[in-house]
């Protein structure tokens, strides 16, 4: 299981993302009602059998006589798919697994009930206060509108092989440590023991790249790439933000780091198995560690820092589309979700910290059960980092920037520009973010 994170950056099953989808019965979102009998509300997972069995029994106890609830069967192909063909035919379950920039492209449409006043006003301890901040404030439109609540949350940092490590005479990465650090064990960890790099970063030299490399300006006191991703007015690169991308492109150079187009698709069982030292990633990969055991012994780090602790952020949720036929018990089951079921299921699969901070203790309680100190170390360090910056623009024009990026900033990477066409890529950029709004 992990959070959905790669065009819908997120982790999937359980969440590399999250996204609740209000599936439709009868031509609509829910059924029932008073004098039908009990309200039915429906839910739609991206999760695995085994999870969706673990929620099922989970949401067995969920009790109101007035409501039922319906798991559904997970979409057996794509979700992005299933989920555009339920909201063409205006069939949405009344609760769906989203990502973000679902969520915010839905928003915009009025596709979605907006929880913004119900969670700020929320009875008891379900209320916006009990959620992550930063989760929070990304899921609100530019208008303040909230078109379903974070449930998952997806950290980042550096996977690391602590044998490969220790046999280089390394200290193991830990909080604190810096960029050209990182660099530096790179450099001494390439070429050996069957790994050709010292560092596999998909995240920095992908189309996700150029938000990647916010964290190194942000901590060095300079601007992020760009200003907002959700609803963005520029995009830039100032002097701390070269001085990145410069020493990452020394890097790529040097054979430190592998380069743009590295096929990093089996990046994860490569480095189980040892032939790739370090890597960059989310949280998620313990809970398959915990599973199919690594042939070494590894580690997971908060990324790099300049000066301020600086990193990504990312939530997967859930959303309810406008025509559910009963919001009140939508929220009732919506909040049975976020308070009681992660309880319930994460325990026998850690794979993200929820977003609803009361939920959070199963989650660390089973990590920590399962001898994943450094895990818990570097998502605690996360949830708490000082500044934070967004994996990707979520717009309905994001994916225009991964053909720029291809075309501008990836050869400045790999050497085949100069870092001096920098501005020229971001210039084209903030074309994009102009004609976009």
């Amino acid at each position: 299981m992990r959070i959905v994170v790669k065009r819908i950056m997120g982790v999937t099953a359980l969440a590399c993302a999250g996204l609740l989808t209000a599936t439709a019965c009868s031509g609509g979102s829910g059924s029932g009602g008073s004098g039908n009998g009990p309200v039915t509300v429906t839910v739609m997972t991206w999760e695995s059998a085994d999870t969706n069995a673990a929620i099922k029994k989970a949401l067995a106890d969920f009790k109101d006589d007035n409501i039922k609830v319906d798991l559904l069967e997970s979409p057996s192909g794509q979700y992005g798919d299933k989920l555009a063909s339920l909201t063409q035919a205006k069939k949405l379950p009344d609760l769906f697994w989203c990502g973000n920039d679902t969520e915010q492209q839905y928003t915009s449409q009025g596709l979605l009930v907006d929880w913004a006043d119900k969670i700020k006003n929320g009875d008891g301890d379900f209320n916006a206060d009990k959620f992550v901040p930063s989760a929070m404030d990304n899921w609100k439109t530019a208008d303040g509108q909230m078109g379903g609540l974070p449930s998952l949350m997806n950290t980042y940092g550096v996977w690391y092989n602590a044998d490969a490590f220790t046999a280089a005479g390394l200290p193991l990465p830990k909080a604190g440590w810096t960029w050209d650090e990182m660099y530096a064990d790179a450099a001494k960890l390439a070429n050996k023991n069957g790994a050709k790099y010292g560092l596999v970063a998909d995240q920095l030299t992908s189309a996700d790249g150029p938000f990647t490399m916010s964290m190194y300006s942000v901590s060095a006191g300079g601007a992020p790439f760009t200003d907002n991703v959700n609803h963005p007015t520029k995009a830039e690169a100032d002097d701390k933000y070269t001085e990145g991308v410069t020493k990452l492109a020394a890097a790529i150079k040097n054979g430190s780091v592998a380069p743009p187009g590295y096929d990093a698709s089996n990046v994860q069982s490569l480095f189980a198995a040892g032939k790739v030292p370090m890597t960059f990633g989310g949280q998620w990969l313990a809970a398959g560690f915990q599973t199919d055991k690594p042939k070494i012994k590894y580690g997971f780090a908060p990324f790099p820092q300049v000066q301020t602790p600086t990193t990504l952020y990312d939530s997967v949720g859930i959303c309810t589309p406008q025509y559910t036929k009963d919001q009140d018990a939508t929220f009732k089951v919506l909040e049975y979700i976020n308070t009681k079921v992660w309880d319930a299921v994460l325990p026998a699969s850690p794979v993200a910290p929820p977003a609803y901070t009361p939920a959070q203790a199963s989650y660390f309680d089973a990590l920590t059960k399962a001898q994943q100190s450094t895990v818990v170390d570097t998502v605690k360090a996360d949830l708490a980092a000082e500044k934070t910056v967004g994996v990707r623009f979520t717009t309905q024009w994001a994916s225009q920037v991964g053909d720029l990026t291809t075309a501008n900033y990836q050869p400045i990477l790999s050497g085949k520009k100069p870092i001096t066409d920098l501005p020229a890529y971001i210039d084209k950029i903030n074309g994009l973010i102009k004609q976009g709004s």
